[in-house]
């Protein structure tokens, strides 16, 4: 393959088929030639906000979000190199404590270049992916979570 080859595994995958593929993300990030491989694998936790959550629920607007980890995987290529090798899968759907909600995968020549990216990827598709959580309590309440309006510093002091 030459240099201008776009290597990218988009997936939204409905969970209730099959469950998101750490293995295969892996498998697909790799090849000889690199040096480094970064991997972001989100689960669904236990405890948000002070409140007990006993699973998730997420809806996706899959066209648009193919488009846009599509768009997000070029973005990463131009700035840290074509050779750049990512994969990107959501999970659609109800998810239960400690199920694999996204998977992030970038394979590149040397380990900078695979942290930096890897790091860019999983931002901008929480910032920016039509991607809905429902977050589902164990009072028997649900809500749609605020997503990044917790990103930042002012989140992250509010998630504590």
């Amino acid at each position: 393959m030459n240099a201008d080859t776009v290597w990218r595994e988009l997936d939204v995958r409905d969970i209730a088929r099959a469950p998101l593929d750490v293995p295969a993300a892996l498998d697909f990030v790799s090849d000889p030639a690199f040096g480094g491989i970064a991997m972001f694998v989100g689960r669904v936790r236990d405890l948000n906000h002070g409140r007990a959550v006993t699973g998730v629920s997420y809806d996706i607007f899959a066209p648009l979000a193919l488009a846009t980890f599509a768009a997000i995987c070029e973005e990463a290529r131009a700035q840290w190199g074509p050779r750049l090798r990512v994969h990107v899968s959501h999970a659609h759907g109800r998810l239960g404590i400690g199920d694999i909600a996204v998977v992030v995968a970038v394979g590149a020549p040397h380990r900078d270049e695979a942290f930096q990216a890897c790091r860019h990827v999983i931002e901008a598709v929480k910032h920016r992916a039509p991607i809905w959580k429902r977050e589902h309590y164990a009072d028997g309440d649900s809500a749609w979570s605020q997503g990044c309006a917790l990103c930042g510093r002012d989140g992250a002091e509010a998630a504590a």
